[in-house]
């Protein structure tokens, strides 16, 4: 299913003057400007300029009239354009189909790829938070069709549109959300039009004969009722291959066939430039238009065409292909450079003597779950249970640090820790019996407290004071229970461990 992106960038003038400049400060006004006729008129506002009540279209005499520390620069659309051309490339990191949508927003078709950031709303996230890092305001949204995605993304209150509910998240917004002219915007504020789902209740005939069919095209372009084209931003330097058909194909085999030998050919043209994959992408263009994209990645830089042919294997399937595909482009989106002659290693299914390349298990892995769930856990230097390990890329290096030797630690940690009740022969010693899951354990050996504290200096961090026992019950069980405060101060039971 097709899922498309629409990123908004209010602000994108002036972020990309003070990107370039360095300044002024975003707490000063700054405002573009540009010729309408004889008139000397804003081109664009910051968010500072906007909210002293300055907007695009008013005289730059009047804005030095109502703010006379007013930054002024004159505008250049030229240079806006290519800006955001390559913003655009920046963000074909994030999905192989990107588009520019001018003058302030950029198209990205995530289907296929929005599981690598885990999900939808974590790709926005990460999407928006790292063009605020650049000192770039962006808005997103993620929606079936890009004019519904476009809606939202500049007059919505949500960030993702669930598949299927592009009508409901269109019907409430304002008819400006379906990017029409100002005579059309004209006429339907005349007659009191003012939601889509109105304009969307008139009788089809009345409606064009009063509007004109642009605004029935944007229309069904909002709603997803007609296909509207994304045409993909390749830069001229990317490595790619393609293969276009007489006639059009539909079945998987096919289609791994295909792949299999557009991986080849890419190899190939890698190789004579000394390089290897790193991310690749497989953009699928069907008959009506319509299409899908794959992309997978490596862990480290490759030419084994066989390999990276087969990363797409199992996705293969989830491919629709309509009334047939036209044309497959297998893309090296990402690439790095690579020695001409690589170690034979024998593969994990098999074949020539060595040591066992665990980089490809690790790619395939990665292409059927997403790169955020395959990771190792690593060793971290602390007391704290809970803090012990952190997740470190498939194949780093091994930790330089590590644990004691003697260090007593269940094989099994709860998070988060259970509560328990427990009875005591004083209150200071450790329990006699206590209650888990309903189940009610006697204690026969018991071996503590080990005092654990927070790390005084981590000055973000809560206090917490934990006195922690290594328990045998009469069945044989081991766990590792703790008190969270000292028995003066009426501390609560709790098993955060069970030993092997």
């Amino acid at each position: 299913m097709r899922r498309v992106i629409s990123l908004y960038l209010p602000t994108w003038p002036t972020d990309r003057i003070r990107r370039r400049f360095g300044g002024p400060p975003p707490d000063k006004p700054l405002v573009t400007v540009g010729v309408s006729g004889a008139r000397r008129v804003i081109a664009a506002a910051d968010a500072t300029a906007q909210g002293l009540g300055l907007y695009p279209g008013m005289t730059i005499a009047q804005a030095q009239a109502l703010v006379p520390n007013l930054h002024v620069l004159d505008a250049t659309p030229e240079e806006d354009a290519s800006a955001l051309r390559e913003l655009a490339r920046w963000a074909i990191g994030f999905s192989p189909v990107v588009a520019i949508d001018p003058p302030d927003g950029i198209w990205i078709d995530i289907a296929g790829v929005a599981h690598l950031f885990g999900s939808e709303e974590g790709l926005l996230r990460d999407l928006v938070k790292r063009l605020a890092r650049r000192g770039v305001t962006a808005r997103a949204a993620v929606a079936d069709a890009p004019g519904a995605a476009w809606a939202v993304a500049r007059y919505g209150n949500t960030l993702v549109v669930p598949p299927g509910r592009t009508v409901d998240a269109v019907a409430t917004l304002s008819v400006q959300a379906l990017r029409l002219t100002a005579d059309a915007l004209n006429a339907m504020n005349k007659l009191g039009i003012e939601r889509v789902g109105q304009l969307a209740a008139m009788p089809r005939a009345p409606m064009v004969r009063r509007f004109g069919k642009d605004v029935a095209l944007r229309l069904d372009q909002a709603m997803g009722h007609v296909f509207e084209p994304i045409n993909p931003l390749i830069p001229d330097e990317t490595v790619l291959a393609s293969l276009a058909f007489a006639d059009p194909i539909s079945r998987p085999e096919d289609i791994r066939d295909v792949v299999q030998r557009l991986s080849k050919d890419l190899c190939a043209d890698l190789m004579r430039r000394g390089e290897g994959v790193r991310r690749l992408d497989l953009v699928i263009r069907n008959v009506d238009q319509k299409g899908a994209s794959l992309r997978v990645g490596t862990v480290k830089a490759t030419r084994d065409h066989k390999h990276l042919a087969r990363l797409f294997d199992e996705r293969i399937e989830t491919i629709d292909p309509g009334f047939g595909i036209e044309e497959i482009v297998l893309i090296a989106s990402r690439t790095e450079p690579l020695a001409d002659e690589q170690t034979e290693v024998r593969d994990l299914d098999g074949g020539e003597d060595g040591d066992v390349d665990m980089s490809r298990l690790v790619d395939r892995l990665t292409a059927r779950v997403g790169s955020k769930r395959v990771y190792r856990l690593a060793p971290v230097e602390t007391l704290v249970p809970e803090r012990m390990v952190r997740r470190v890329p498939p194949l780093s290096p091994p930790a330089v640090s590590g644990w004691p030797n003697n260090l007593p630690r269940p094989s099994r940690l709860l998070e988060p820790p259970e509560a328990i009740g427990t009875t005591a022969l004083l209150p200071d010693h450790p329990p006699a019996f206590f209650i888990w899951r309903h189940v009610r354990h006697k204690v026969t050996k018991a071996d503590g407290p080990e005092r654990i504290t927070s790390e005084w200096w981590l000055g973000d961090q809560p206090k917490m004071v934990r006195d922690y026992y290594r328990l045998e019950t009469a069945k044989g069980d081991r766990f590792w229970v703790f008190r969270d405060a000292p028995a003066a101060e009426g501390g609560s039971w709790w098993v955060h461990g069970i030993f092997a």
